[in-house]
């Protein structure tokens, strides 16, 4: 089988996959147009988010039967057309959970003991004490919506607080030891933190807005290591402003381009330019999952499936 590798990973996917017969080409710099009129030659490509697949990259890809997404969400694919082409469809959610769950947990206490803006203070000659008094996470109730791998992976880390870990997710029974799984209703009724571990779906996008941010009922954190889109940034920072929100934590943003790469090019919309400001807002560049293990734990979680799947 002829794999096309079109985004740099690990040395050891190709690497293995050569020691089980494979034979692999890499192609990290071409256009999309280009790939797409030589992508009948092969039987499989590997791909993290360099570009979207779509319908007529599918149809031009007569010869293909796996796709290989370095990383844990399919959206930059048309999954529903490649199914039907008979295309298997690879996502590696297991290779960067743990990185994922302890990154959040991370975000969470930086928030409730400042200590990005007490570290900022300091470099400045500050020594504010009072001013940086935290709070605890013992004793809250931690919400999480959506309960796969990365929310399961965030649970296990708060075993070691003493706090409630509730769930909502539109699978039935997720819930386990670690985690109660509620309604949606009783997840806003008593959240003192809120964690998003879903996917980007029509019923994700948008999903925190205005509406549902007054569905809470108490002031609460929140943290969002998902997708940019599920949060309406403009209604965030309402909701900062106005106390409704007392943080947040964000590894992901509206504005991030479709391949996670880069933000907007140039405009800088009025939201953006107050979250960038605001101390008590945590931001980091889409790294919650991107750790030297991770890496490596992605990598091997692809050639584990391929080789499940076709040797």
């Amino acid at each position: 089988m002829q794999i096309l590798h079109l985004d740099t990973n690990h040395e050891l996917l190709i690497n293995q996959l050569n020691a089980l017969g494979f034979t692999n080409h890499e192609d990290y710099t071409a256009s999309k147009t280009d790939i797409e009129a030589k992508i009948h030659e092969y039987d499989g490509i590997v791909i993290r988010s360099r570009f979207t697949i779509d319908k007529q990259f599918l149809d031009a890809a007569t010869n293909l039967k796996f796709i290989g997404r370095v990383g844990a969400g399919l959206e930059n694919i048309d999954c529903d057309y490649a199914q039907s082409k008979g295309i298997y469809l690879i996502s590696a959610p297991e290779g960067n959970r743990n990185a994922v769950g302890e990154h959040a947990l991370g975000m969470l206490l930086s928030l409730f003991n400042k200590l990005n803006k007490a570290d900022n203070e300091v470099r400045h000659g500050q020594w504010l004490r009072e001013a940086n008094r935290g709070i605890e996470l013992d004793g809250k109730t931690v919400g999480l919506i959506g309960y796969g791998n990365m929310g399961k992976a965030f649970a296990k880390k708060l075993r070691g607080f003493d706090v409630e870990v509730l769930c909502y997710d539109i699978k039935p029974n997720v819930g386990d030891d670690n985690c109660k799984q509620v309604s949606l209703e009783t997840l806003q009724e008593n959240a003192d933190v809120l964690s998003l571990h879903t996917p980007q779906t029509p019923l994700t996008l948008n999903m925190v807005n205005a509406d549902f941010i007054n569905g809470f009922q108490k002031p609460f954190w929140l943290i969002n290591t998902a997708r940019g889109k599920s949060v309406v940034t403009t209604d965030l920072v309402s909701a900062l402003k106005s106390g409704k929100i007392l943080g947040a934590g964000l590894d992901v943003l509206e504005y991030e381009k479709a391949s996670f790469e880069s933000l907007f090019s140039s405009y800088m919309p009025e939201a953006f330019q107050y979250i960038i400001q605001a101390e008590n807002v945590l931001l980091t560049p889409h790294v919650a999952g991107w750790t030297v293990e991770s890496k490596e734990k992605l990598a091997q979680t692809i050639v584990d499936k391929i080789k499940a799947r076709f040797c």
